[in-house]
């Protein structure tokens, strides 16, 4: 069977989640029906979702990504606030130990980072996005929960639909229907099957570029015994090479704090909760250890291996047929340690919207789209591939000159923003995505890291907030 016959204005978003619902947000006014297919069903309240495996980890939404997300979606940040979501200013409320020494914390409030769990986050964006749909757009949004997508319909030259079949186990449900479309957004995250279903329209499969760190995370939630004792800045403690072990601990909604552990290959840390608990001894600083023995644990302790960045380069001269787009972790997935994810879906998002316009699809603009989402991503890849680039395999890191000045240059920078608010200020800009990499290496920038003498930070978690 097929639907959806007039597919010239009719758009299809594969998956329901938050890089599928900012899609949905991109696409409102553009075309006059939005089909959005989701593998689960939406849980009941705010619930966890089967099918977001990093729901119970940390997750931060940089101000670069907190910008995009407001300007597609109005009132989403106040909406999630009220909701419970924890701001954070860096440097002011996120106390961090670098390898020489703690992080100064200075009064900038250039950017607000948002820390809140992923159910929701999923919800408020969802119940907003619908809500914009309903409240008089010329498009119509329809969601098909417990509904996969089995492949896609056309020809190597163009996607026209997609083919979809019911997971409710209804009799007859399993059996598959055509949706026509004439776009199709693949934001179905990590899992993506668009290289397997290129290969079924005769297609190549793009071009593939991966760096994986072997890292492996895990998260426990805490409460504070007394709140009145519970730190008044978030924490991290990221690894490096010479103690490949880290922790965040970082507050979130109703009072609550989520721990998460880290380490890469040889060092992963254990989902036992007593050795949970000892790992935490053994990272960079016995700081967080120390502050768990004022929390109570509230949770199982959850652990995710999947964490290698994934680059597929849809956006290259043919790569991409017509009518699809690859948006989110379906196009470009990064260590999710680095907290990029969120805020580089709400910025290929933005970028999506602002290509195609108020005149919506048209043709060779999903080429331009995609183009767009490629340079979105740019910034947040560099980084994550640079900094994982040294805990790589041989067959991911084959540093040249070039690459080892970039890393010996890095660790200046790292340690000179630890201590100066200028290059501070400059190296939040680019790790919060609202200024390009070559903001590390403007002459100032440049010349304060490499020329000023390198100090080491400060000896303790700094409890004093110092003006910019």
């Amino acid at each position: 069977m097929t639907e959806h016959s007039n597919g010239g204005r009719t758009a299809i978003v594969i998956g329901g989640g938050l890089a599928g619902m900012l899609a949905v947000t991109a696409l409102l006014g553009q075309v006059e029906t939005v089909t959005v297919i989701e593998r689960d069903r939406y849980p009941a309240g705010r619930g966890f979702r089967k099918g977001v495996p990093q729901a119970r980890h940390l997750h931060i939404l940089l101000s670069g990504g907190s910008r995009a997300l407001e300007e597609l979606l109005p009132g989403t940040i106040a909406a999630l606030g009220e909701a419970g979501a924890r701001s954070l200013y860096l440097s002011r409320d996120l106390l961090t130990r670098t390898p020489t020494g703690w992080q100064r914390r200075f009064d900038e409030r250039r950017h607000r980072t948002l820390s809140v769990t992923r159910p929701v986050l999923d919800s408020v964006v969802r119940e907003r996005v619908l809500r914009a749909a309903a409240a008089g757009s010329a498009t119509r949004v329809e969601v098909l929960e417990a509904t996969e997508v089995t492949g896609l319909t056309g020809d190597a030259s163009r996607v026209t639909g997609v083919r979809v079949r019911s997971r409710d186990g209804a009799p007859g449900g399993r059996s598959e229907r055509e949706l026509l479309a004439g776009l199709v957004v693949d934001a179905s995250g990590r899992g993506s099957r668009t290289p397997q279903w290129f290969a079924e329209l005769g297609r190549s499969v793009p071009h593939e570029e991966t760096v994986d760190a072997g890292l492996a995370y895990a998260t426990r939630m805490y409460r504070p015994k007394d709140p009145a004792t519970a730190p008044d800045a978030g924490v991290n403690v990221p690894g490096w090479p010479e103690c490949p072990r880290g922790a965040a601990y970082v507050p979130v909604e109703d009072g609550k704090w989520l721990l998460t552990l880290s380490g890469v290959r040889g060092h992963h840390p254990p989902t036992d909760a007593a050795e949970f608990t000892a790992f935490s001894a053994t990272i960079g600083d016995p700081y967080i250890h120390e502050l768990l023995d004022r929390a109570e644990p509230l949770s199982p302790v959850h652990g995710f291996r999947d964490t290698c960045n994934r680059r597929r380069h849809f956006e290259r001269p043919g790569a991409l047929p017509e009518g699809l787009l690859v948006l989110g972790d379906a196009a470009c997935t990064f260590n999710p340690v680095y907290g990029q994810g969120m805020s580089v879906a709400a910025l290929g998002a933005l970028a999506v919207r602002s290509t195609l316009g108020r005149g919506g699809p048209r043709p060779g603009s999903t080429a331009e789209a995609q183009r767009a989402v490629a340079r979105a991503v740019e910034p947040a890849w560099l980084a994550a591939v640079g900094a994982d680039r040294p805990y790589a395999g041989s067959d991911d890191a084959k540093a040249g000159v070039g690459e080892r000045l970039s890393t010996w240059y890095t660790d200046r920078l790292v340690a000179r923003a630890a201590i100066d608010p200028v290059v501070g200020a400059a190296f939040r800009d680019v790790f919060c995505l609202t200024a390009p990499p070559t903001r590390l290496v403007a002459p100032q920038i440049f010349l304060r890291t490499v020329f000023l003498p390198r100090r080491p930070g400060l000896p303790g978690p700094p409890a004093v907030i110092e003006a910019v």
